[in-house]
């Protein structure tokens, strides 16, 4: 992603809640879609990670739309990715004096829109 076109705006989300599988899930339905589109199936989807995406693809709008000049009906979701994040290591008491790990992960959303072609 670092060699974006540069008709396209980038946005990033670092460092959420959240496992990269779950939102994988979210971003390949809006991905190609408008942004008008993606907006209205992101509200009506049932997934806890549509709310930080949604703000990911407010913001690469915003970045469009200030820095580019770009009208935000032309725009299309032209990549979204999610990586993986640092995870966060906590323990819960168990039987006998064991611990058990728990892994509560994180993820990165990254995602740039560009006028439709």
């Amino acid at each position: 992603m670092a060699n974006t076109p540069s008709n396209q705006a980038l946005a990033h989300g670092r460092y959420i809640r959240g496992s990269v599988s779950k939102v994988r899930r979210v971003l390949d339905q809006i991905r190609g879609r408008s942004y008008r589109e993606a907006l209205i199936m992101l509200e009506f989807m049932p997934y806890r990670s549509t709310g930080p995406i949604t703000k990911v693809l407010r913001s690469a709008v915003a970045n469009a739309e200030h820095n580019l000049g770009l009208d935000p009906s032309t725009l299309v979701v032209a990549t979204a990715i999610a990586d993986m994040g640092p995870s966060l290591k906590r323990f819960r008491p168990r039987a006998q004096g064991r611990a058990y790990a728990i892994k509560k992960q994180t993820c990165h959303i990254s995602i740039a829109v560009a006028p439709s072609a």
